[in-house]
This record gives structure tokens, sequence and C-alpha cells, in this order.
């Protein structure tokens, strides 16, 4: 049993495959697009590329809070499968995998999507409880440098950059999100650990709703949507990302508008 859990789940090997897949399209349809100047493989390399690859962090970003809780001492996040990589542990795959696709697709807005359940009673300290909570957000902003640099310091085809330049800039738009101190984001769960009784039970009663509401905001209005992208783009900026080549993957990752 414990052999099993520590395995590295197929499911998450298919992730890589499609995105590695959409990075060969981006490659391949790179030439069309320069000449003509549009390409349905690039297109669909870049979608390819940037789902698959968003997928893969999402399973990253879970294991990385599962991973921090086992060295804290909760010894069941191992039996529960969440070391594995599998992206089918993380929650309802409808909720944690489907519904933040569909959310990048309309919008570009990287909604947070797994989820792992912590024996917080099983960890030692509050520094290390925070730290649980910290571990997925930074996850998502080392994977977006990590991509950043890569565009900036390795040769590659225009296809392949700007796909890889829109995944980067959606882990750190990703990591702006999660880190807001709203209940039920883990920005709040770094903080939690250190307020009040009274002040986590008013966060337990808004915890469903908070996210629900932070996201009509930024989808629904438009200040605030401008604030959200405007504050991601300055810190991808600020890791080495080009914010131009990031554009370009957006327009196509998001094609039909």
């Amino acid at each position: 049993m414990r052999r099993v859990s520590k395995r590295v789940s197929p499911w998450f090997l298919v992730l890589l495959a499609v995105t590695v897949g959409g990075g060969a399209l981006t490659v391949i349809g790179t030439p069309q697009a320069l000449i003509s100047g549009r390409s349905v493989l690039l297109t669909a390399g870049v979608v390819l590329l940037v789902l698959g690859g968003w997928a893969v962090s999402l399973c990253l970003h879970e294991f990385g809070h599962a991973a921090v809780a086992y060295r804290g001492g909760d010894l069941s996040v191992r039996d529960k499968g969440y070391l594995t990589l599998d992206i089918r542990r993380y929650t309802d795959v409808g909720l944690s995998f489907v519904l933040p696709i569909v959310f990048l697709l309309l919008g570009g807005i990287p909604l947070p999507g797994g989820a792992v359940w912590i024996n917080h009673g099983a960890i030692r300290s509050r520094a290390m409880r925070s730290l649980v909570s910290f571990a997925g957000p930074a996850t998502n902003i080392v994977i977006g440098a990590l991509l950043a640099a890569a565009v900036a310091l390795v040769p590659m085809p225009i296809g392949l950059a700007i796909g890889l330049s829109c995944l980067a800039l959606i882990q750190v738009l990703a990591f702006v999100l999660n880190i807001l101190p709203v209940p039920g984001l883990d920005g709040f769960g770094v903080l939690e650990p250190y307020l009040s009784l009274p002040a986590r039970q008013l966060a337990a009663r808004v915890r469903p709703w908070a996210p629900i509401v932070l996201f009509l905001l930024i989808i629904g209005v438009p200040g605030v949507s401008q604030l959200f992208f405007e504050i991601g783009g300055a810190i991808y900026s600020a890791v080495g990302g080009d914010y131009s080549l990031a554009a370009q993957g957006y327009s196509q990752l998001l094609f039909w508008r």
C-alpha cells in the first residue's frame, strides 16, 4: 500500500504528454504562422500546451501542500494518494479539473482547482501549518519563474515561446489569486494559524462564499479585472517574463475572441 501511494500516477504522465505534444505542435506550426500570419497547428498547440501545463501545475500545487504537510507530521496524506500527483485524488474531477479549465478558456482566469484534506492537528507547529498553505502558491510562482527563464535563456521557435510565456503568466496570476487573504484561499490559510478563535470561526462561516464573490468581482467588474492583471503582469515582468509574448499566447489560447 505504501509503495503504491508513492508511485507517480500514470494520469499525471498523460497530462505531461499532452503538454509536450502541444509544445511540439507549436514548433510545427510556427513556420506557417510566420508565412501566412496564422496557423491552426500553432493555435491548437498553444491550447494543448497551456491547458495541459495548467493541469500539470494543478497537480504540482496540491502535491506541494501535501508534501509539506507530510514533512510536518500529517502522514495520512500518503495513504490518501496525495503524493502520487494523481489529479483524481484532489477532490472532485469536475470541480478540480474541468471547471478550472473552463474558466481558463472563457476568461483566462486561473481558478484554483483541487484541494487536499490536511489533518492540521497532526502538524507540529503553527509555522508549519502556515507553510503548508503557502506551499501551493509558492509552487505556482516557481513554475512561472522557471518557464519565464527558459523562454529568456533557451533559443526556441516563436510559437513555443509564446505558449510557454502564456503558461508562465498564468502561473503568476494563480499565485496572485491564491495568495490573497480571503477565506477559502491559500493566502488566508497562511494567516489562519495565528488568528484568534472568533476570527477563525467567522472565517469558517464565510469560507464557502468568499472565493465565489471574489471570482465574480474579477470576472464581472472591469476595474477589478484590470487591477488583477496589472498586478500579475508586474510580478511576471519582475521574474523575467516577456509580457508581449504572453499576450500573444493569450490571443492564441482565447482564439475565438
